[in-house]
């Protein structure tokens, strides 16, 4: 059976951030991710990690100017100083946290610019900051995200982030395979899964309903095929629960809704 992580940034947000950690070890979690650490110190995370039995699996590098609508710098030809600075910071974090990966954003394109012209930007991001990662221990993981929630995002396709790692050429750059994002740019999941997980340059997995995002019980996707087919091909790696509760922000609304989950 896949292990489950939470995510923190979409469950219990009847809570407080740092209370999280607790309610998630609570309902059984092992392991948790969440957007951005970057609003507390590590040591505060550490902690809670710490005190609750918890291993942080994920997390994103600063996106650029995210309540502006930003949402990644790394094809961005005119942000790389910027670009850089947050990939130091989010090793950083990574190192004081324990974790082993960290989920760099692609970033939207500039009006008038085309995947095209914007790809060799974003591959020379990625080659100079997978080495600062190889150098530490640590993988970074690229994103297909639907151009639905996330108009004009630079990366949508599994056949477009697989052909980016080639170009990238770097072992430790590895593919964060989200089933909800897949289903809406591609569909055909099952078929996508048995053909790149095998090829070991999937480094992690996140999941929801599909279209409300919400409890992977419902919807177009049907998980209990897709949790077993992952113990078929070997996975061996995290699944992220990267969903809205459908009870929403009320208490105990996650709790409620993890029935899904199997025991």
């Amino acid at each position: 059976m896949p292990k489950f992580a939470a995510n923190l940034s979409f469950l219990y947000l009847e809570l407080p951030f740092l209370e999280r950690f607790a309610a998630a070890a609570q309902d059984g979690f092992k392991a948790v991710e969440y957007l951005f650490p970057y609003e507390h110190e590590p040591r505060e995370i550490s902690d809670r990690l710490s005190a609750h039995g918890l291993q942080q699996v994920l997390f994103n590098a600063p996106p650029g100017d995210w309540g502006a609508g930003e949402r990644g710098l790394a094809c961005l030809a005119d942000r790389q100083a910027e670009f850089q600075s947050g990939i130091v910071r989010s090793l950083d974090y990574a190192l004081a946290l324990g974790c082993p990966r960290v989920h760099v954003m692609a970033g939207l394109l500039p009006a008038g610019q085309d995947r095209e012209a914007c790809q060799p930007s974003y591959v020379s991001n990625l080659r100079w900051a997978a080495e600062r990662a190889a150098s530490k221990g640590l993988d970074l993981m690229i994103e297909p995200i639907n151009q639905r929630d996330i108009p004009a995002y630079f990366l949508n396709r599994q056949d477009h982030a697989h052909e980016l790692l080639q170009a990238i050429g770097a072992p430790n750059v590895l593919v964060q395979m989200d089933l909800y994002h897949c289903q809406i740019v591609e569909g055909d999941v099952s078929m996508k899964l048995r053909q790149y997980l095998p090829t070991g340059r999937v480094g992690h997995i996140q999941i929801a309903s599909v279209p409300l995002r919400q409890e992977p019980d419902s919807g177009e996707l049907h998980y209990p095929h897709l949790f077993a087919l992952l113990d078929e091909l070997g996975y061996a790696g995290w699944v992220g629960c990267e969903y809205r509760p459908r009870l929403g922000a009320v208490p105990g609304g996650t709790t409620a809704g993890l029935g899904w989950r199997p025991v």
